[in-house]
């Protein structure tokens, strides 16, 4: 095992923060917009458990970084082109089955990673991890319960999921892109190439779309750049409402 320099732990800490931050952001936004009183709570819940996760990873990541950076500071003081988040979690929910799509495929990526990274040589990172990869097996339950629901319902339900994972899935692939910092984490024990991690996702998502009575999306197109801080729109817009109350009244206590 080799040791990994602060500076990309820090940047490795970021990514997993951010994507569990900005999605449990998206799917805040789902609180009383559910389509059944019992989404509402699901949803909810799902999203206190990605916050949850995000606090603890972007703590830690503000004491590697050693700046006086604390989670809130990471979250709300910086802009869309320092978020490294993976540009899935911050697409707009355009309905239940885009919010669904998403969620299926971001608990099988988190669960597979979690799952690995309670292994880590990082302490820290590896009680993070086995408490998170208990909650990515709920969320994943959960997604699989509705895409098999949506797919396998109605014609107009299975045409709208459909539609869902084709306007998702070009997204999914920067999930599983590796880089300088996934490489040298994982060398040194501490975190995850998340290319080793594609086939294992690909069974587990293919095996929920095969029991919903949905084809696997075929595309060419594979956006990526969020980890290095190329976002689409969407993130500017996100942050411009979760940043709000934290820099209109910076310093403020509650």
């Amino acid at each position: 095992m080799t040791a990994a320099p602060g500076g990309e732990l820090f940047a490795y800490l970021l990514r997993l923060g951010d994507d569990a931050l900005i999605a449990a952001q998206r799917l805040g936004e789902w609180s009383a917009r559910a389509p059944e009183m019992e989404q509402d709570i699901a949803l909810s819940n799902i999203a206190l458990d990605q916050l949850g996760a995000a606090r603890l990873f972007l703590t830690y990541a503000g004491e590697v970084e050693g700046a006086g950076r604390d989670e809130d500071a990471l979250a709300y003081l910086r802009s869309d082109f320092e978020f490294r988040n993976a540009q899935l979690v911050e697409l707009s929910d355009t309905d239940f089955g885009t919010a669904i799509a998403k969620l299926l495929c971001l608990a099988a990526f988190q669960h597979l990673l979690y799952e690995a990274l309670s292994s880590s040589a990082d302490e820290r990172i590896a009680g993070i991890a086995a408490k998170a990869v208990k909650e990515s097996a709920y969320h994943l339950d959960h997604a699989t319960l509705w895409t098999v629901r949506l797919g396998d319902g109605t014609a107009e339900s299975h045409r709208r999921m459909a539609d869902a994972l084709d306007e998702v899935w070009p997204y999914t692939f920067e999930l599983f892109e590796s880089d300088r910092v996934a490489r040298h984490v994982a060398a040194a024990g501490i975190g995850v190439d998340p290319s080793s991690l594609r086939d294992g996702w690909l069974d587990t998502v293919t095996g929920v779309l095969r029991r919903a009575t949905l084809d696997v999306p075929v595309t060419e197109w594979r956006p990526t750049g969020g980890r290095s801080g190329r976002h689409t729109e969407a993130l500017g817009y996100l942050l411009a409402e979760m940043q709000v109350l934290h820099r209109a009244h910076p310093g403020a206590t509650w």
